[in-house]
């Protein structure tokens, strides 16, 4: 069965997505330790169980007072001395006009992890460290700078409120308040908050398995040294790596032989174990059909011209008895990573859970001419800057020629996003307004 690219047809950029991230397969969800839960999506509601604090616990290193006991620290002693009410207050060095310090009798110390239950009578102070539990009837802490530290008196220069720098029983989180959500990220603070809640595992959607296959006699890997008419096999490590920026857990298979039996035992292998097959290297006239035959009865891989420069001819279909999404990518390292980003990667992030799978894209204006092929979308390296006078984002294309070189990794190597050219443009000027996609920040 001929393919559309062997007709001469062309699909659209647009249309061939559609179809790609329509196969988007997610993994089921699983329960791992919350220590290798950082950056996958929640799948599961985490609801606590136990307050947080589970105790009042001291806010800040101090002493813990009843707060009426220091209320007139650091307030103005009266003109009149001989009518002051002290409330049974000891004042120290008591100056009319002067702001007043009251001194305490500290009868304890409480440290972060004590059992012992320490209460407090009233008009005395007990000093405490963060974290340290709060003594019976103590409604405050008086910070250390506010006091002369002393150890076995204390004299305070400040007043404190009833409440004032203690963290209260389920001030954090109270039972039955969900702690994480199910579709958020887990980041470093839905990992502590899980720790605080004791919730040893989560249930969370892993990361796609990928699996990358090269595909070329030319291939060596890189632990040989090239013969005559051998390369590097580049591609199975750049877009293993690329797949592993996008959030997949990724298998380099390597290369596989050319050989019909043997290139189906390798594919039909990685099927079992992916939720995505990438081959690269085959694409164009006799190779690719030759990968199609070879894998015809796995089910259909069509070969198809997109209107996309570069990475204009590739291939897609979905293989085995789960009907595992399978890309054909071409062989040219910078036209694989520029489809790999185009095609692949939203439907890695669309496996994930993630509500926006593509890239970020802003609007920027070109600090030069740009060129692109008329009829096709054009993915060009570009290197995105911003005014420091106006914010405006400025962008320029890498490269000698106005449209770069799609065969040089290395300017790859130097870009910050891709250049998106509209098909039916086929040159920007100095100034022009385009779309650019961000590209993963580098350093």
């Amino acid at each position: 069965m001929p393919t559309s690219g062997e007709r001469g047809e062309m699909r659209s950029v647009e249309d061939h997505l559609t179809r790609v991230t329509a196969a988007a397969v997610a993994p089921r969800p699983v329960r791992v330790a919350i220590s290798e839960a950082q950056g996958l999506m929640c799948a599961e509601e985490v609801v606590t169980e136990r307050p947080m604090p589970g105790f009042d616990q001291a806010a800040i290193d101090g002493y813990a007072v009843r707060a009426v006991d220091v209320g007139l620290a650091g307030t103005d002693a009266p003109a009149d001395l001989d009518d002051f009410d002290t409330a049974g207050a000891e004042l120290i060095d008591l100056v009319a006009g002067e702001p007043i310090i009251v001194g305490l009798p500290v009868v304890g110390e409480v440290s972060p992890g004590s059992r012992t239950p320490t209460r407090l009578q009233p008009r005395q102070a007990v000093r405490v460290e963060t974290g340290a539990p709060m003594p019976t009837l103590a409604d405050a802490v008086v910070p250390l700078r506010w006091t002369d530290g002393g150890s076995s008196r204390v004299k305070v220069g400040h007043g404190v409120e009833s409440g004032d720098y203690v963290r209260r029983v389920g001030d954090d989180v109270q039972p039955g308040d969900v702690a994480v959500r199910a579709g958020s990220i887990i980041g470093p603070a839905q990992v502590g908050l899980l720790a605080a809640v004791g919730q040893p595992r989560v249930l969370v959607h892993p990361r796609p398995r990928l699996s990358v296959i090269s595909v070329g006699s030319e291939l060596v890997d890189i632990d040989r040294s090239p013969g005559p008419g051998q390369i590097y096999d580049v591609n199975s490590y750049a877009l293993a790596a690329a797949a592993r920026d996008a959030g997949a857990d990724v298998n380099r298979v390597g290369i596989a032989e050319r050989e019909a039996s043997r290139m189906r035992e390798v594919v039909e292998a990685q099927l079992i174990r992916s939720e995505i097959v990438v081959i690269c290297g085959a694409i164009g006239g006799t190779a690719s059909k030759a990968v199609a035959d070879a894998l015809a009865d796995l089910g259909e891989l069509e070969i198809v011209r997109i209107a996309m420069h570069p990475g204009s001819v590739q291939g897609f279909g979905r293989l085995g008895r789960d009907e595992v999404p399978t890309f054909l990518l071409p062989a040219n390292p910078v036209s694989a990573l520029v489809t790999f980003e185009v095609m692949v990667r939203p439907l890695i992030r669309i496996a994930l859970g993630k509500r926006q799978p593509m890239r970020r894209v802003i609007t920027a204006r070109t600090v030069g001419p740009i060129a692109s092929v008329e009829g096709r979308k054009g993915y060009l390296r570009g290197q995105l800057m911003r005014d420091e006078k106006s914010g405006e984002y400025l962008v320029q294309v890498i490269g000698a020629s106005p449209t770069g070189s799609s065969h040089l990794l290395a300017e790859l190597a130097e870009a910050n996003c891709l250049i998106m050219v509209d098909p039916e443009v086929s040159e920007l000027r100095t100034g022009d307004e385009v779309e650019v996609s961000f590209l993963a920040q580098r350093g």
